[in-house]
């Protein structure tokens, strides 16, 4: 009690040696000085959060540089890598590239053998007869007669005229041990009257072809390993069925002249292979 009591006649004489105007003053002075503390308390408090602004952006700033660091070099192995790949991209190329070429040679090996068949058919037959035509597809001889120059009409017994043409393919076809023929009869539309053997034009082409195969190798000597018989009966004409010269037309037999499939294909085996090395 006797502290307060002191307390407050320390501070009655304190007031009471200091004027109101210069109280009002220091009372002014220690506003201003409050309101600047303030100022700067709120700045500090902007600058630290700007700091912290800042100092987030550097790390992040320094994340994405470490990522950038990584990135190239991923990049770098990846670019390492597309350049092998390139290279292997390119060697394979190269390797198919010569595959092709390779294929190619065999493919130009095989035309040149089937021309020069298509030359010796057509100087051994005669080009110059109009129901013997020889032509090539897709590297394949057909040699197709007309049945007028090989069987009587609704008959499959070979007439003579025919087997001196045969005699003639016959000889073309034995100086080619690497091919094979297919005889193939075709009909026209007209209706096969049954006659207790042959029941349609189904019957009709394939015996016709049987027949000519008969020919070809009991009377010619064409082995008969080397031959198929096929009958294709009339439905695959080579013009409508609606003349009676067309239907004439249509009355055939062709002789596909083949190179062996197994060997043709042995042919591209071994140019592969020998690429392969």
């Amino acid at each position: 009690m006797r502290k307060i009591v002191i307390a407050l006649s320390v501070l009655m004489a304190f007031t009471s040696c200091v004027s109101k105007k210069e109280y009002a003053a220091l009372e002014a002075k220690n506003k201003e000085i409050q309101d600047l503390l303030n100022s700067c308390t709120v700045k500090l408090n902007s600058c630290l959060e700007e700091k912290a602004g800042l100092a987030a952006t550097a790390e992040s700033y320094k994340q994405h540089n470490q990522d950038l660091i990584n990135s190239s070099k991923d990049l770098t192995v990846l670019t390492t890598k597309g350049a092998e790949n390139l290279e292997k991209s390119l060697e394979s190329l190269k390797e198919k590239d010569l595959k092709i070429s390779r294929l190619q040679d065999a493919l130009t090996k095989k035309d040149s053998v089937t021309l020069a068949l298509v030359t010796s058919l057509k100087g051994a037959v005669g080009i110059n007869d109009p129901d013997i035509e020889i032509n090539v597809e897709k590297g394949v001889v057909f040699i197709s007669i007309a049945d007028k120059l090989l069987f009587k009409s609704g008959s499959y017994d070979v007439t003579d005229k025919a087997k001196t043409v045969l005699a003639k393919v016959a000889k073309v076809v034995n100086d080619k041990p690497d091919f094979e023929c297919m005889v193939e009869g075709h009909t026209d539309n007209v209706p096969y009257r049954s006659n207790g053997v042959l029941l349609d034009n189904w019957d009709l082409s394939v015996k016709r072809s049987t027949s000519i195969v008969r020919v070809l190798t009991n009377d010619l000597g064409v082995n008969p390993a080397k031959l198929i018989a096929a009958g294709r009966s009339s439905y695959v004409p080579l013009v409508p069925n609606d003349t009676a010269e067309n239907k004439s037309k249509n009355r055939r037999t062709r002789i596909v002249v083949m190179p062996k499939i197994d060997q043709f294909y042995d042919m591209i085996e071994k140019e592969m292979k020998k690429q392969a090395k």
